[in-house]
């Protein structure tokens, strides 16, 4: 568990990498020891020690594992029902996106599923969890209200959560935009074609100006989502149809990333721009802090 950092005597320094690590201030004994100060405060954006006194302000930092810890969730319950789903999912949804993050060396790979006790989503799972991929369609409902308001809360205390597909009714999805996040569908397999629109965010990291996936479900507009905070892939559809097909948002203290490809009937987890989008997008969203919800009374700095 991480500790509290607050009245740690010890300094930042950012070094030229752009990342930070920690250093004994100069002249310490000239300062008195039960209220260390500081001439400038920083705003660190990257870390890469488990705690660091971010120059006065109290808080906790994530423990920064070496590994970056992935759930991944998947209601599990086409591929055990309907033999189309099966067969391009034998193993489930899940199972084909632990397959290939897990070759990624500085991931650490778990799965959690719908008919799972607590759905696999217990304290001590999300507690290790850094950042958490979510597949869903057929069984949102299925989803304990306690539970989705226990993943919400870990995402507003800093914890990474990826939205995959038909999971934008997700009932932790939904909790988190605050809106119906209804879209119009067709399924009749037709080609997609995704543009980069924001090329220079670190989700679309050797992403093409475009690609297509040929067949997948169709979305349309209007995504009843709120405005986000950066909107990175748009999608065409050989229907005529447009669609917010990838889009961040920040929650309080946890970064959420939605991204439209995955209909369970297609392939489209094979697809290899496809798997670099999800994989960078588990680099962008994990954790730096994790703070917890509270509101304590706050004792005076000055006499």
């Amino acid at each position: 568990m991480p500790r509290r950092v607050g009245a740690d005597r010890r300094a930042v320094r950012l070094r030229a990498d752009g990342h930070a690590c920690m250093v004994a201030p100069r002249h310490c004994s000239a300062r008195p020891a039960s209220r260390p100060t500081f001439r400038r405060q920083r705003r660190i954006a990257q870390f890469t020690g488990s705690e660091i006194a971010l120059l006065g302000f109290d808080s906790q930092l994530a423990p920064m594992s070496t590994k970056i810890r992935v759930t991944i969730w998947n209601e599990y319950r086409h591929e055990k029902e309907n033999p189309k789903v099966a067969a391009v999912y034998p193993a489930g949804i899940h199972a084909a996106l632990a397959e290939f993050l897990g070759a990624a060396e500085d991931f650490e790979i778990r799965t959690a599923t719908l008919d799972e006790p607590e759905h696999g989503m217990t304290e001590a799972v999300l507690a290790e969890t850094d950042v958490l991929i979510w597949w869903g369609h057929k069984a949102h409902q299925d989803v304990d209200d306690a539970i989705a308001a226990r993943v919400a809360a870990r995402v507003h205390a800093g914890m990474g959560f990826i939205a995959l597909h038909s999971a934008h009714y997700a009932k932790p999805f939904k909790r988190l935009m605050g809106t119906t996040c209804s879209l119009c569908w067709r399924d009749d397999g037709e080609k997609e074609r995704i543009w980069t629109v924001r090329p220079a965010h670190p989700i679309a990291a050797g992403v093409p100006a475009h690609f297509e996936i040929d067949p997948e479900e169709m979305y349309g507009e209007p995504f009843g989502i709120p405005e986000p905070d950066e909107l990175i892939f748009i999608s065409w559809f050989a229907g005529g149809e447009v669609f917010r097909s990838g889009a961040t948002w920040q929650r309080s203290h946890g970064r959420v990333f939605y991204f439209r490809p995955g209909h369970e009937t297609f392939p489209t987890y094979s697809d290899p721009n496809v798997r670099r989008i999800i994989t960078n997008a588990v680099r962008w969203a994990r954790p730096t802090v994790n703070l917890p919800d509270s509101a304590p009374r706050a004792e005076r700095l000055e006499d």
